[in-house]
């Protein structure tokens, strides 16, 4: 069958773009304006980027049982019990606001998205057709690139000029319409046999190639997110929600054409060029920081996450079987997760130790290592579109 007659836009695939574009307002709103909360009980950068990490943590923690109860079969009730989770943590923040409690309530919330992200992304890999994979899981990921463009510059807005209170409230409305139109959701009818519980059955092992490429690029993208924001305050530039807004667009250009490049050419093209991107973007913001530097490093960062997440999530789920999509994208998310969190981690203590601009150089040996790691493992193993293509192999099934 043609590329092209293949319907990819049907209203269930817009449904779980609208979710998932909801679920990401509602974690992008909080965790770019969360070092403030932090701040605001009392905390330090060095405690901020603890939370991040915790927060990261948990959301591992969860996703390999989550993928497996996805690998049973039960789509719709894991994404449900993600949402209503989502919805709760801010109020959760909002009415229990000590440090320890706010502690709680951010594990909470990272067991909650991983909930749900790792639900819809398994869904969206049951409506993608094959023949379409990479451009349907870009422009699943384009969903979250919309949410890169408004989330961080709204929540940094509504936290400005209305504080604490109506941040978390916006954030739990957001999820909140995300359940009415889970209600309208029809996932497709998957065919899987039961697989009993082991630990060795919980990560997907072809999906540990782009997982681990992913991972390393996502520490660099962990310190990006966490703490643009303060350094931009810091160093008297305009504030993190530009930065994030202008990042944002750059994203979604990448994204509007990386799929169709991923399905027709491989991904190696972003697995290089996005790391070389992101590596510039922390030197110019380490080294000469000023207005041009710094709006072209926002420029420079969503074309390294734009390009690089989507082609290395279709990598990863690309080869797996019906019965194994959820374990190979909660082992891709667990990757994810832990680059942001570990990122945020690392960052705040670099912070605390040597400042932001030392913090930005040190970070970019991640990107030189995550371009290691996919020269000599992941473009050689039969995962890699790029693989397949140059060995001619069909990967449209």
């Amino acid at each position: 069958m043609q590329h092209s007659s293949v319907k990819l836009w049907t209203k269930d695939f817009v449904l779980i773009l609208l979710i998932n574009f909801l679920v990401f307002m509602n974690h992008l709103m909080i965790l770019s304006t969360f070092p403030f909360y932090i701040e605001y009980l009392g905390g330090s950068e060095r405690i901020a980027g603890f939370a991040a990490a915790l927060f990261s943590i948990v959301a591992v923690l969860c996703r390999p049982i989550i993928g497996w109860m996805l690998d049973n079969g039960k789509r719709k009730s894991i994404l449900i019990i993600g949402l209503c989770g989502m919805c709760l943590m801010p109020i959760g923040y909002l009415v229990l606001a000590t440090m320890l409690l706010a502690f709680v309530c951010r594990m909470l919330h990272g067991a909650s998205l991983a909930f749900s992200n790792t639900s819809t992304s398994t869904i969206a890999t049951d409506i993608i057709p094959r023949q379409r994979f990479a451009e349907g899981m870009g422009m699943f990921g384009l969903a979250t690139a919309l949410a890169t463009a408004c989330a961080p510059a709204l929540g940094l807005a509504l936290m400005d000029s209305m504080g604490f209170t109506t941040l978390f409230v916006f954030a739990a409305l957001s999820i909140a319409l995300a359940l009415v139109l889970f209600l309208m959701l029809k996932t497709p009818d998957v065919k899987t046999e039961h697989k009993p519980f082991t630990i060795k059955g919980l990560l997907d092992r072809d999906a540990l190639p782009a997982s681990c490429t992913a991972l390393v690029f996502m520490l660099t993208y962990g310190a990006l997110e966490n703490f643009t924001a303060k350094f931009a305050a810091e160093q008297n530039l305009p504030s993190g929600g530009i930065f994030f807004a202008i990042m944002a667009v750059a994203l979604l250009v990448t994204r509007l054409s990386a799929g169709k490049v991923t399905d027709r050419h491989g991904e190696s093209i972003f697995a290089y060029s996005c790391n070389l991107a992101m590596l510039i973007a922390f030197l110019l913001m380490g080294l000469c920081p000023n207005l041009v530097t710094y709006l072209f490093s926002a420029v420079l960062a969503g074309f390294g996450f734009g390009g690089l997440e989507p082609a290395l999530q279709s990598m990863a789920v690309a080869i797996a079987p019906p019965e194994r999509r959820g374990s190979a994208n909660s082992t891709f998310l667990c990757a994810y997760d832990i680059g942001i969190g570990v990122g945020g981690g690392i960052a705040g203590s670099l912070i605390t130790a040597f400042g932001y601009r030392q913090m930005f150089v040190i970070m970019t040996v991640f990107n030189i290592l995550s371009i290691v790691i996919y020269t000599f493992w992941g473009r050689r193993h039969p995962s890699s579109f790029s693989y397949r293509i140059q060995h001619g192999l069909d990967h449209s099934n």
